[in-house]
């Protein structure tokens, strides 16, 4: 039997659905076993630029920074169309006056930050933070405006914020492609053959999580930090689709696209 293969990624209802089957059991592997680690995005990011784990989830917005350690993977990644991160306030303040505002974000190596900064480059008074502190940053008054990632998005409203602007409908409309939200990366220690092998069997970990899906198992309602179920299931619907099972050209091209961007920002 192989070691076990550290795997990381973020207790968010889309990866425990995406990895329930294949990291408890419930897929023959041929023995293969998996050790699970769980941490925030940001984390992750930053973890994937020690090198520390050889399978990981990570924001698009650190890839460019970690592709001379590691591979991407086809499956289990995040893009799509009406899924990305959102900037939100107390109330209405105007779009030319960002810049001048204090901006709560979920990290400096998130995707989020990344569009944010598309959208903003002028906006220098950034705070940095964990993802679900971000719209209490903004109700304290911490922060003038934040940037809301994941289940975030369906809460907001509810706590009387207010969207300022969708910045995944930003990048859609001036770009034309999907967003690339989070993938999945393979360290380059471990073969290429695993690639592939990785990939099945994350495919065929979604299609059981979504023959099973009448009813949510137990790792995703145990890691989603006392989410009502309906929110869980809003948040799968939303960040688990066709991506999800293979980037295909249109994703693949997105990357390409965020690559690019991420250069031009860098360098600007």
């Amino acid at each position: 039997m192989s070691n076990p293969i550290n795997i990381a990624f973020s207790p968010c209802p889309n990866d425990t659905f995406i990895f329930d089957a294949l990291v408890n059991g419930q897929l023959d592997t041929g023995g293969q076993q998996f050790e699970v680690v769980l941490e925030d995005v940001q984390t992750l990011n930053e973890w994937a630029l020690e090198g520390r784990y050889p399978v990981s989830k990570i924001s698009y917005g650190v890839w460019p920074q970690v592709q001379d350690q590691y591979r991407l993977l086809d499956a289990g990644g995040a893009l799509g169309f009406g899924v990305g991160p959102l900037l939100i306030a107390r109330e209405p303040i105007a779009l030319e006056d960002i810049h001048l505002k204090r901006i709560a974000l979920p990290g400096r190596n998130t995707t989020a930050h990344l569009l944010f900064s598309l959208a903003f480059p002028d906006a220098q008074n950034k705070d940095f933070g964990i993802f679900h502190e971000i719209e209490e940053a903004v109700l304290s008054g911490k922060a003038d405006a934040g940037v809301i990632i994941h289940e975030n998005r369906f809460t907001y409203e509810a706590k009387g914020l207010v969207k300022l602007l969708d910045l995944g409908a930003y990048w859609e409309s001036k770009l034309q492609c999907p967003v690339p939200l989070g993938g999945i990366i393979i360290r380059k220690d471990l073969p290429v053959e695993m690639d592939e092998q990785l990939n099945q069997w994350i495919r065929a970990s979604i299609q059981y999580s979504w023959s099973n899906y009448s009813e949510l198992s137990s790792f995703v309602k145990n890691n989603a930090q006392e989410m009502s179920e309906e929110v869980m299931r809003k948040h799968i619907n939303l960040y688990v689709n066709e991506y999800s099972l293979s980037l295909g050209d249109t994703g693949k091209k997105a990357v390409s696209v965020l690559e690019a961007t991420y250069e031009r920002i860098a360098a600007a």
